[in-house]
């Protein structure tokens, strides 16, 4: 699994490299980002273990039928360990970054505000 991993972040898509640039510089805030990171049988694109937020790129793929039932089965698994499932189109991070950087610092939030709780 360590092994695909890396394989993965060498091949990184232009919309995960993208989002990748700017999650990095987050670091500073206390918010460490690791990219295609295995967690149980998956690899995530993207996961902050503090709070435990999963971002996910999806591509037009992802609206068939059998990859909605893959990534529903995967998102419950995540949830159950605890993890928030954020699931982004790759437009968005094309079309409007700032956007998506908001529904992630909200996610963000909203994590923290629950690990204090």
């Amino acid at each position: 699994m360590v092994k695909l991993a890396r394989q993965l972040r060498k091949r990184m898509t232009p919309h995960e490299v993208r989002l990748w640039s700017r999650l990095k510089t987050w670091r500073a805030e206390g918010f460490v980002f690791r990219r295609q990171a295995p967690l149980g049988r998956y690899i995530v694109d993207f996961v902050c273990f503090t709070p435990k937020l999963v971002i996910e790129l999806d591509g037009g793929q992802h609206s068939l039928d059998d990859h909605r039932a893959a990534d529903a089965i995967r998102d419950a698994w995540l949830e159950d360990q605890g993890f928030r499932v954020l699931r982004i189109w790759n437009m968005d991070v094309h079309n409007n970054m700032d956007g998506v950087l908001i529904a992630i610092r909200d996610a963000l939030e909203a994590g923290l505000r629950d690990m204090r709780r």
